[in-house]
């Protein structure tokens, strides 16, 4: 897992450099920028972070920013930091998904759990990522008979109709079932259920019952 990053947006010099230098006196790595735009070119979404944003600055204000992240379907979690906290723009702003709203002046160790907070949710999201792509990859190791059983056992269908349908024994279903669960990980069947939805093989809505 990769160090993470608090992103500090701020066009306020000061501000900005006051900020940096509290995160970093903690050991947090932080990246400063004056524009919404600089950063936004700078983002980095692989990486496990969270984003310290002003609302008002020139040209492009915080929401709008925020707005950026969400088209280009960065999950960073946002926390807006403004001396300018009407209760509008604070509704909007957890609207739109933000992770907290800190007013200036602000207190530090109010800023400090906040962030800590923010960087544990965006850290949990990687490691999902990352279940996800194991998960993924031992479906891509199943043989092509395996699959035949695994796709139809995730929606619900018994042994028996999965043996009807491949014109095989239910012996044989209950053998490739082994393999399944084997090869996925899979202690019982909910567990191989929620890995083939979370994959995307299947939908919820698709299940039978």
């Amino acid at each position: 897992m990769q160090e993470p990053k608090v992103y500090v947006v701020d066009d306020d010099q000061g501000m900005l450099d006051s900020t940096v230098w509290l995160l970093e006196s903690v050991g947090l790595q932080a990246l400063p920028f004056t524009s919404g735009q600089a950063f936004l070119e700078a983002c980095d979404a692989s990486l496990p972070a969270c984003v310290l944003l002003d609302v008002r600055m020139p040209g492009m204000g915080g929401l709008s920013v925020q707005e950026a992240l969400r088209t280009r379907g960065i999950d960073l979690p946002v926390i807006f930091v403004s001396g300018h906290a009407d209760v509008p723009i604070v509704v909007r702003a957890f609207k739109a998904g933000a992770s907290d709203f800190i007013e200036k002046p602000y207190n530090d160790q109010l800023l400090l759990d906040s962030v800590q907070a923010a960087l544990g949710r965006a850290s949990q999201v990687q490691v999902d990522s990352h279940e996800r792509g194991a998960v993924q990859a031992r479906i891509d190791s199943l043989t092509p008979r395996e699959r035949d059983v695994f796709v139809p056992l995730v929606q619900g269908f018994s042994n028996r109709e999965i043996a009807e349908q491949l014109e095989v024994s239910v012996k044989t279903v209950d053998l490739y079932r082994g393999r399944v669960m084997k090869r996925m990980q899979a202690e019982h069947l909910p567990a191989l259920v929620g890995m083939a939805i979370a994959c995307g093989v299947v939908q919820a809505l698709q299940m039978r019952g």
